[in-house]
């Protein structure tokens, strides 16, 4: 190992010679700059690619502004329907939180469970309009990511919360 330790200090010799301090960690600060941006740096920023989800049926706006519809299942905030959006699209004015949590929700029309995702609408002060606390099958606040009493707008530039989506995703898995 004598040889290895010979060998690292005759390249770092060689290198203080040829080089300044500045220009090595010019040089780093250009590869890790050029590193981040084609490398993802966290993996919920996939989340706004997805899909917009699948829509089952014509609902009228009453039904659909109730906490009492079945895709409202673990809702907890006030729906975006209610609020100047849709139940899949955020109001003018908002962003959707990249980050969400999911619930199972049971359709009684056709007899079967979907997967629904919840994004937190955020940018405005909350719409305080049609508020929703459905805590189906809701674990306790420890579990975090299986949880929806949890402000989801923290990923967002403006963490203010306004509303929730409720958006379908597909047919669970049994």
């Amino acid at each position: 190992m004598h040889w290895l330790d010979n060998l690292g200090e005759q390249i770092s010799r060689r290198l203080a010679h040829r080089s300044s301090r500045r220009s090595v960690l010019a040089t780093l600060g250009k590869s890790l700059v050029a590193t981040a941006g084609v490398l993802p740096v966290l993996p919920v920023a996939r989340a706004a690619n997805r899909s917009p989800g699948l829509d089952i049926s014509e609902v009228s706006d009453e039904e659909m502004n109730s906490c009492d519809y079945w895709r409202h299942c673990a809702v907890d905030g006030f729906l975006c329907s209610c609020c100047g959006g849709t139940a899949n699209t955020c109001p003018p004015g908002t962003t959707p939180s990249p980050i969400s949590w999911v619930g199972t929700c049971h359709n009684p029309h056709d007899g079967k469970d979907y997967l629904v995702s919840y994004h937190d609408c955020c940018g405005k002060t909350a719409c305080n309009r049609c508020a929703c606390n459905t805590q189906t099958r809701e674990r306790p606040g420890y579990e975090f990511f299986l949880h929806n009493d949890v402000n989801w707008c923290m990923a967002n530039e403006n963490s203010t919360f306004h509303c929730t989506t409720s958006v379908l995703i597909g047919l669970a898995k049994n």
